[in-house]
């Protein structure tokens, strides 16, 4: 019998220096990917895949990255079904373009466009106060345990009166257990100068996202208007399974209106928190999958969707320990297919 699998695709920040060589240069979504990207005179993909060395000003170039992610979530989603009875997709943040072209939502050359043109779109700069950024902030100690001092110091930094020069400050994404906030430049050295520093393994929180911008914030309203306008014609489609998008709204086989789905990705999916934890739990509770499948690049949500199983008690999981335990069975909750 074959196991009922959610997929759940990565977002920015999960192509990185392991992951070159992931693009297989003859597969025929490679081959199309690099003749649409020669039509828009960007470097091409394999190049970049294919470099001896990892140079971030490069690689994590949103106009770079974003493509790179979504062809190797791609094309391991298109094995993850061979293998899995992929019951419903979710992504987190750009994840959720993968899932409109991993369900059928949109032919691969209208999600291609939509990744490639929301990344050029994000790369320009705000219309006032820089470019902007994100920053992330856990909320639980090392042993996923939740730390309310944590969540304190986010709410207080949210809540604070904004004086003058000090910038604007939102929530961006919510990974369970971690925060991603977002701001102009004055906002996030609000954010960095406001938030008090914790060291959680051997990391040092907050901690800036190289070359990530304030997505998923009223900031970028003007993207959501441009995609609007460039992207509106592409040519949407009910999935072919259910989606869970960042609302935790299901989006099925039977009741997607592809112009409502359209609206939502060119609209609230840009302007609006991206609560990717929300999707995890809707979908572990709706579909009760026997794992939740994390295509590559990368494992970036492997530990996030972790936290989020305990979190939710899946399975009667309710600490680090025991996840930890779970995985090493011959049944485990959370598989990546990269490493």
């Amino acid at each position: 019998m074959t196991d009922r699998a959610v997929l759940a695709c990565p977002g920015r920040g999960s192509y990185s220096s392991t992951s070159l060589g992931s693009l297989p240069d003859n597969h025929p979504w490679v081959v199309r990917a690099e003749q649409l990207r020669a039509e828009y005179k960007l470097e091409p993909l394999l190049s970049l895949d294919q470099s001896p060395r990892f140079d971030p000003a490069r690689h994590l170039q949103p106009v770079n990255a974003s493509p790179l992610i979504f062809l190797v979530s791609l094309i391991d989603a298109e094995a993850a079904a061979h293998d899995y009875d992929i019951s419903a997709v979710i992504g987190n943040s750009l994840g959720w373009y993968t899932a409109l072209a991993v369900t059928g939502a949109l032919a691969f050359d209208d999600a291609f466009r939509l990744v490639q043109e929301m990344s050029i779109l994000q790369q320009e700069p705000l219309p006032k106060g820089g470019p902007g950024g994100q920053v992330i902030y856990p909320l639980t100690d090392a042993a996923w345990r939740p730390d309310p001092r944590l969540r304190a110091a986010i709410s207080a930094v949210l809540e604070a009166p904004s004086r003058n020069g000090d910038g604007h400050v939102h929530e961006s994404i919510d990974l369970g257990g971690y925060a991603v906030l977002a701001g102009d430049e004055a906002g996030v050295a609000r954010l960095l100068n406001g938030l008090t520093p914790v060291r959680v393994g051997e990391r040092l929180f907050p901690l800036r996202l190289s070359q990530h911008g304030p997505y998923h914030t009223p900031l970028v309203a003007h993207v959501a208007r441009a995609a609007r306008k460039r992207l509106g014609g592409l040519g949407w489609r009910a999935p072919s399974a259910t989606m869970v998008d960042g609302r935790g709204a299901r989006w099925t086989p039977l009741s997607t209106d592809p112009a409502a789905l359209r609206d939502y990705t060119l609209g609230q999916q840009v302007t609006t928190p991206y609560r990717f934890a929300l999707s995890v739990h809707v979908a572990l509770r709706e579909d009760a999958p026997d794992v939740l499948l994390l295509p590559g690049p990368g494992n970036s949500l492997g530990g996030i969707c972790g936290q989020l199983v305990v979190a939710e008690g899946y399975r009667g999981v309710r600490s680090r320990e025991e996840f930890e335990a779970a995985q090493r069975s011959e049944a485990p909750i959370v598989l990546s297919m990269r490493r």
